[in-house]
């Protein structure tokens, strides 16, 4: 290990774009949400139960499915949509979503036994805080000084 004598500085920290936090954090949700259903498969009688094709007291025929699939699907496409949509509509939209999946999210404990409370506990406070990073994300995104603005401001100044 070597030692040098030249005094450490703050560490800089570089702009990152309100796009990229944005599709970062609906990537994080993504890992949690789908990591909370497999690590479900774990808990003694849930196969069971999707053998005999049902899934918290719902049958597994096709409009489970395809709903299940929108439900990760929103998700999915936020991760993309957060990185290519113009900034108005992009903050529009990350914030309905957001908005919308904070119900889904605490939905997953519905019906839970206390057993696994820690477990839905701690998945559904982690989803929400991401969820809650994105809206704080896309309320705050900066907003651009207009032309018309800029020359007004400079023409108070003189």
């Amino acid at each position: 290990m070597t030692r040098t004598d030249r005094p450490a500085g703050a560490l800089q920290e570089p702009h990152i774009p309100v796009q990229a936090k944005l599709a970062a954090a609906w990537a994080s949700f993504m890992f949690l949400y789908i990591y909370v259903d497999y690590l479900a498969l774990y808990k003694p009688g849930f196969i069971d139960d999707i053998l005999v094709g049902i899934v918290h007291e719902f049958d597994t025929g096709p409009t489970f499915v395809a709903l299940a699939l929108t439900l990760v699907a929103i998700p999915i496409l936020m991760i993309l949509l957060s990185t290519t949509l113009p900034a108005r509509v992009n903050r529009a939209t990350n914030l309905v979503v957001a908005t919308l999946y904070i119900p889904v999210s605490v939905y997953n404990a519905a019906g839970e036994s206390w057993t696994y409370s820690y477990f839905y506990g701690l998945s559904i406070g982690l989803e929400l805080l991401l969820l809650a990073f994105i809206l704080r994300a896309a309320w705050t995104w900066p907003r651009a000084i207009g032309a018309t603005a800029s020359r007004d401001f400079t023409q108070a100044r003189v």
